[in-house]
């Protein structure tokens, strides 16, 4: 798996993350609870839940590489020398 993925996400990405995750858990759980309460049917709920959950497992937990496009651009190393000298 190691080849497909770069196995890094930044920190624009990990804000998309976690907005993808809540959006898509509420949602799931707002449909969920609206047709269970409808059809007074508690394992409907439950399935429409865990089905919101396994899809935001899916879109979030991989590193897809559209959590990566804004990488942290690192300063370059000071050397001893140079650190001494200011």
């Amino acid at each position: 798996m190691s080849k497909w993925f770069e196995w890094r996400i930044d920190f624009e990405g990990q804000k998309h993350c976690e907005f993808i995750s809540q959006i898509v858990v509420v949602l799931f759980a707002v449909i969920g609870f609206v047709y269970g309460f409808h059809n007074q049917d508690l394992l409907a709920t439950m399935e429409i839940y865990l089905g919101g959950i396994i899809i935001t497992s899916i879109l979030t937990l991989p590193p897809w590489p559209f959590y990566n496009k804004h990488p942290v651009q690192w300063l370059p190393e000071i050397s001893d020398k140079e650190f001494e000298k200011d």
